[in-house]
């Protein structure tokens, strides 16, 4: 029996909508830090510093994850999706159920 590719595709696309969307709505979370000393303190510029730095990290991974979900996607439409990257082993069901866009076998992501 081979994957359901249907499932797959649409779990990913509901990911990438979600991702898609957070991404959107953080927008002004990723925006420079206005470092005015004489409306704010020094501690509330650290932490702005801080909050800045943290959805900019946050966007950097969600990022990877949309090129992940891309490139899972492109493997679905070539008729490649379930296969291992390295080896071209067939990708465990139980892998892809808890990572659909996981691009390596088990024993290719362990080296």
């Amino acid at each position: 029996m081979g994957i359901d590719t249907a499932k797959y595709k649409k779990r990913l696309l509901a990911e990438q909508q979600e991702l898609q969307h957070l991404s959107d709505v953080e927008v002004e979370t990723r925006a420079p830090v206005e470092l005015d000393q004489t409306s704010v303190g020094r501690v509330s510029r650290i932490d702005a510093m801080q909050v800045h730095e943290m959805a900019l990290e946050t966007e950097r991974r969600r990022q990877i994850q949309l090129e992940r979900i891309a490139a899972a996607l492109q493997r679905i439409a070539e008729g490649d999706y379930g296969y291992c990257l390295a080896c071209d082993d067939t990708i465990s069901e139980k892998r892809l159920q808890l990572d659909p866009a996981v691009p390596l076998c088990i024993k290719c992501a362990e080296n």
